[in-house]
């Protein structure tokens, strides 16, 4: 039986979503009985706490393999509760290579780093920006954002790397990787098919949304992590945090070889994952 924690997020829900739809039995693990019932999907979910060890273990019992679509950093509460021999796939994130330190990427370093340590088999997937789930605030702020500025100031012009990832591609790895006989604790990269300059996925999420991609002006990040905060009092505009300017000083870029020779999944091209995210725009 395969435990899905995190059943009502965003990767959890898509994951069960295609576990139904295949046949495949699932347990839901979820904090909010009425959240999950919001999503439509069959199953009663077994409520837990990831806080609480003991609702955690009630959950899990009967697993054999372990879904946690929770931040890695609930890893070690994980690795305590879940069934000795049960094979885990826990979602990281590439924001553990980042070079600046934030609370979110020190999270998903220490819980990779329990992973590991533990030597149970299993896989941590590390995702980069995730796209067109429901909801998501990626893409679809991103458009709402450049529905209201004449102009895209970013760092640098632009230029840094993006490599995105759509929903349904992350599904994908989840449930390729559920059907693989992990002997030991590994972990890989899941991204894009190639990286892209980030005012070029600007201007691709623009024409998506039916918008005229907006000129880019380069803009040095200092200033721009300073006005950032700002945007909370701005109610037309998304708000935007500093540290997400900063993050667009780095190249996220990563070799996806191991992610094909692993789990045989081939992702979709950037122009096609923004065409089922943005259905029926011009």
């Amino acid at each position: 039986m395969i435990a899905v924690i995190g059943a009502s997020g965003r990767s959890g829900a898509a994951l069960c979503r295609a576990l139904a739809a295949a046949g495949r039995a699932f347990a839901p693990v979820a904090r909010d009985a009425q959240k999950w019932r919001a999503l439509g999907l069959p199953g009663t979910p077994r409520l837990a706490r990831l806080e609480d060890a003991a609702s955690l273990r009630e959950a899990l019992a009967g697993a054999d393999r372990v879904v946690s679509c929770a931040h890695a950093r609930w890893a070690p509460a994980v690795l305590a509760a879940a069934p000795q021999g049960a094979r885990l796939v826990l979602m990281g994130s590439t924001r553990r290579f980042s070079r600046w330190p934030d609370t979110h990427g020190d999270g998903v370093r220490a819980g990779e780093a329990a992973f590991l340590a533990a030597g149970r088999p299993g896989v941590m997937l590390h995702p980069t920006m995730i796209y067109g789930a429901e909801g998501e605030d990626n893409v679809q702020r991103l458009a709402a954002l450049l529905r209201r500025l004449p102009v895209a100031p970013l760092p640098g012009g632009g230029r840094t790397l993006v490599q995105p990832i759509h929903q349904d591609d992350v599904t994908r790895c989840l449930l390729a990787a559920l059907d693989i006989a992990w002997e030991r604790p590994q972990t890989l990269v899941i991204a894009g098919p190639e990286p892209l300059p980030y005012r070029d996925f600007l201007a691709a999420v623009a024409r998506a949304a039916g918008l005229r991609p907006p000129p880019v002006l380069p803009v040095p990040a200092a200033p721009l992590r300073l006005l950032a905060p700002l945007t909370r009092f701005l109610p037309f505009l998304p708000r935007i945090g500093a540290d997400e300017v900063r993050r667009l000083t780095e190249d996220k870029a990563f070799d996806i070889g191991p992610m094909r020779a692993s789990l045989g999944v081939e992702p979709v091209g950037l122009a096609e994952g923004l065409r089922r995210t943005f259905p029926g725009a011009d």
